[in-house]
């Protein structure tokens, strides 16, 4: 039987568009879709007629197992090595940053119809506090294997066209941060986007772009625990001044849709902007009588390159998870995890 995406045994983590009882679309990589099923098959079903070739690639794990990476298609299909009761998670990993993401049409989006299995199951509760991370490409995971190319022809090397090989929104610091604080991740991160500028395939900027999943689709999701703003190197154009402004008005649309959420400024890893989101999270805390936490990311790895490889990633997550536990108040981790 067919089960749309509304049913008990599916559930969605991310900036989800569900307006359309047919299908959900999500055009920020890092959203996930869940379900449960009972037995040892399950077909789940895409919409790509809008995506354009190459298309953009998904992480696909079972039972929180090993993943395998595909491209999105309209049938995945499933198969356990044994019967029973299994979840199974899709991830969008990576996809090309110039594809449309944000205006109609939508080049570059996963839209999920739902589960093809005849014996659904209601998935169980994710009861993990929720962290939302909003920034860049490089919280998105551009640009962070670079070694795929080895061996292929010069088209394909063409970096546009290939940064589905390239990307890995679960290679990133912010998704290893969330993993090491057994925390539930959402994301935003859109390539070239600040707070003060336009990203590719024409994002708005930050500020604009925030309380939506793309042009004219409201985020509805739950307000989430906590919030880490990454933004700052694709701003290094902007005068500090600007970029203190456009960083405040980011900063009010986040503590007024997340009202209880424990936010955290970190600086750019490139040392962007540093000393003038310093200066800002001081006096917005003490205009505003708010309680944002400034952390100095910019030490943590090399400026260049911009775009952090796997290795980079892994120290900024060694360097953030610490302090974040710290600030959130979660609990240390017991010596025999």
């Amino acid at each position: 039987m067919f089960l749309p995406y509304t049913h008990e045994s599916i559930r969605l983590t991310g900036r989800w568009d569900t307006s359309n009882p047919a299908c959900a679309t999500a055009t920020a990589t890092g959203s996930y879709l869940e379900f449960c099923f009972d037995g040892d098959m399950a077909v789940a079903r895409f919409d790509i007629d809008a995506n354009l070739s190459p298309l953009l690639h998904l992480w696909i794990q079972l039972d929180g197992g090993d993943m395998v990476e595909a491209s999105v298609d309209r049938y995945i299909r499933v198969r356990a090595s044994r019967a029973g009761r299994h979840i199974c998670r899709i991830i969008y990993k990576g996809g090309t940053e110039v594809s449309g993401r944000w205006y109609q049409p939508l080049r570059g989006k996963v839209t999920f119809l739902g589960v093809q299995t005849d014996r659904p199951a209601a998935i169980p509760a994710d009861t993990r506090p929720v962290i939302e991370f909003i920034g860049d490409s490089i919280t998105e995971g551009v640009l962070i294997d670079t070694d795929y190319r080895e061996g292929t022809t010069h088209a394909f090397e063409l970096d546009q066209l290939n940064r589905c090989y390239q990307d890995d929104v679960c290679a990133t610091y912010a998704w290893l941060t969330a993993e090491a604080l057994n925390l539930r991740p959402v994301f935003m991160g859109y390539g070239a986007v600040g707070v003060t500028r336009v990203g590719c395939s024409r994002v708005p900027a930050a500020p604009a772009a925030f309380p939506y999943n793309f042009d004219g689709s409201p985020i509805t999701y739950a307000p989430g625990d906590f919030v880490v703003i990454n933004h700052g190197a694709n701003d290094r154009g902007a005068t500090p001044e600007r970029y203190q402004q456009a960083y405040a008005e980011l900063l009010d649309l986040v503590r007024e849709r997340n009202p209880k959420a424990v936010v955290v400024a970190l600086s750019a890893f490139c040392g962007g902007q540093r000393q003038a989101l310093e200066e800002l999270v001081e006096r917005y805390n003490r205009e505003r009588g708010a309680n944002v936490h400034f952390v100095n990311g910019s030490e943590w790895i090399p400026p260049e390159p911009l775009h952090p490889m796997r290795d980079g990633h892994r120290t900024v997550a060694k360097q953030l998870a610490p302090i974040l536990r710290e600030i959130f108040g979660l609990p240390a981790v017991s010596a025999d995890k």
